[in-house]
């Protein structure tokens, strides 16, 4: 027997042993479409990492166009080696060239359900070792002002973010720096990753992860274990906004908190400073009615205070005038029961008693005068102090209103910290410090920096 009898005889086994097509599941190891239109593909299977079975495959010209259009726009994933697919094959042999497949179909619903089954191990993964709950503990600042944002420079959804987030009606400032990454493709999970990374050794308030909708396919790498270990051991609060509403991805699961479009993070961050403005309000409202009360309630000590004041006045002049008429009619007594023996004596006497008794009664009426008029001055004074130290406690509570301190031409500077600036031996040249005036803030780059210590004559340079 010579080597085409033994060929010719094995392809008459094949074509016996495998008549008609079969569906295949297998990894496309490698692949070369052709300027002729044929596409060649090489077909593998592994365990364990290492390669048990492999095989030639093709499509021809005529169904390769159909074949990789209609899984393309099924999986919105590019037919590419390294993905696992189920294809439809004939098996063919040739004497020449020896057992090859034929490919005539492409099952898209396979690689999607790998992909969703894939998800789930992942997702039980995470949840036994404890990961879904790690980012969930930590706390975003009140006032997130620093913020890391992983994405693509060119992604439309980034922009929208910058210019609703930036462009903020109430003027709130923040500042942003962009870590970019791959956001689709195999490798997008290690570049998500190292951008990660690298933004979590910044001191940032938050890292954003912002990516727009696209396809399941294109958005799957944001169920990678390996990236979702990295989001949920972050040592800053990672908020992500991936894809369309209906998508829920297993990065928005370990994540802080995720939203759904660029307008919505924007606004979570917008949120924050409203609720701190609404504090901010509310405290001074607080302020003002604990002013009012105080000044209500010493007026009403005050005039309290004055009527007590009168009461004891009148008391004491009513005193005054009964002692003043009991030593009267006891004078008067007195006169009577002796008129009969010193009638003469006691008429000059009388005389003289009325004149003295009448200056007395002037004497005690001008003293009577003089304490109710002191009385009057000393409850006036004390009502005129009072009044006078509430004013001082109002315009003290008014002086340190901030915004008025601000409408008097003054600003506000604060470093890169967001700390308020007293010294200029906290800011280095090339650093960024925010300006608030009464009716907004700026930021600025300090170019040079003067001090006293050093460059007494060059202070007020501007």
């Amino acid at each position: 027997m010579d080597l085409l009898e033994l060929q010719l005889r094995i392809k008459e086994g094949v074509a016996q042993a495998f008549p008609g097509r079969y569906w295949v599941r297998a990894e496309i190891a490698s692949w070369s479409p052709r300027a002729n239109g044929h596409c060649y593909l090489s077909l593998s299977q592994s365990k364990g990492g290492k390669s048990i079975a492999e095989a030639r495959a093709m499509i021809w010209n005529w169904l390769f166009p159909r074949v990789r259009q209609r899984f393309e726009q099924a999986t919105g994933q590019p037919l590419q080696a390294g993905i696992t697919v189920l294809v439809r094959v004939q098996v063919n042999f040739s004497e020449l060239y020896g057992i090859s497949l034929f490919i005539d179909d492409i099952d898209p619903a396979f690689t999607l359900g790998e992909k969703a089954l894939e998800r789930k191990r992942a997702v039980e993964r995470l949840t036994a070792a404890g990961y879904m709950e790690m980012q969930k503990e930590l706390a975003l600042p009140d006032i997130p002002y620093h913020l890391a944002v992983i994405t693509s420079k060119t992604a439309a959804g980034y922009q929208d973010f910058r210019n609703h987030l930036l462009h903020n009606p109430e003027g709130y400032m923040f500042r942003l720096d962009l870590v970019e990454a791959l956001m689709q493709g195999e490798q997008a999970p290690a570049s998500i990753r190292a951008a990660l990374q690298e933004a979590g050794t910044q001191a940032y308030d938050a890292i954003l992860i912002l990516r727009g909708g696209g396809s399941e396919l294109d958005l799957s790498c944001f169920d990678d274990y390996d990236l979702a270990v990295a989001i949920a051991t972050c040592p800053v609060p990672v908020v992500t906004a991936i894809g369309h509403d209906k998508d829920v991805h297993i990065a928005d699961m370990v994540a802080h908190a995720s939203v759904k479009t660029p307008t919505a993070l924007a606004d979570l961050f917008l949120q924050a400073y409203r609720m701190q403005d609404e504090l901010l309000d509310r405290s001074r409202g607080r302020i003002g009615l604990a002013a009012t009360r105080l000044l209500n309630r010493e007026e009403l000590r005050l005039k309290t205070l004055d009527a007590r004041v009168q009461q004891s006045v009148q008391r004491r002049i009513g005193d005054m005038d009964r002692q003043l008429n009991a030593v009267q009619a006891r004078i008067r007594l007195a006169l009577t029961r002796k008129m009969s023996v010193q009638e003469n004596a006691l008429l000059r006497a009388s005389g003289r008693i009325s004149r003295g008794l009448g200056e007395k009664y002037a004497q005690i009426a001008r003293l009577k005068d003089v304490t109710l008029h002191r009385l009057q001055f000393a409850a006036t004074a004390r009502v005129s102090h009072e009044v006078s130290a509430l004013a001082l406690k109002e315009a003290r509570i008014k002086a340190t209103d901030p915004r008025n301190i601000l409408a008097l031409g003054y600003v506000l500077v604060t470093g890169k910290d967001r700390q308020v600036l007293k010294t200029v031996d906290k800011v280095a040249v090339g650093d960024r410090i925010g300006v608030r005036f009464t009716d907004g803030s700026l930021t600025a780059k300090v170019d040079e920096i003067y001090s006293e210590k050093s460059d007494n004559n060059k202070v007020n340079i501007a």
